[in-house]
């Protein structure tokens, strides 16, 4: 029950993280104007984060943490995959040592 439910907020957070990330402007938008004599600095700072930025880093701070708890609850409980394959049955023949031939001029 706790799987599903951290699965479908996995889910949802992902998909608000994507449209959130597209509606944003692309730093190196101004890049090309920068060399036109534009007031922007080239790589100078941004300013004061905006609320979409802000908003992004709590979808993917929020994203880290389903993504952790995700992997926490499905370990819990987990044993091998294996656990019901029969073991081989009967004993493997010894192997011969190989024989070294030696040869002489």
């Amino acid at each position: 029950m706790v799987e599903t439910l951290l699965t479908i907020l996995h889910v949802t957070v992902c998909i608000f993280m994507i449209g959130i990330v597209l509606l944003q402007k692309g730093k190196g938008a101004e890049m090309g104007a920068a060399f036109g004599g534009s007031s922007q600095t080239l790589f100078g700072s941004r300013g004061a984060a905006t609320f979409l930025n802000k908003l992004t880093t709590a979808a993917a701070a929020l994203f880290m943490i389903t993504s952790l708890l995700l992997a926490m609850s499905l370990t819990k409980g987990s044993s091998s995959v294996v656990k019901d394959v029969p073991a081989e049955q009967g004993t493997a023949a010894p192997q011969q040592p190989v024989e070294k031939k030696s040869e002489t001029k």
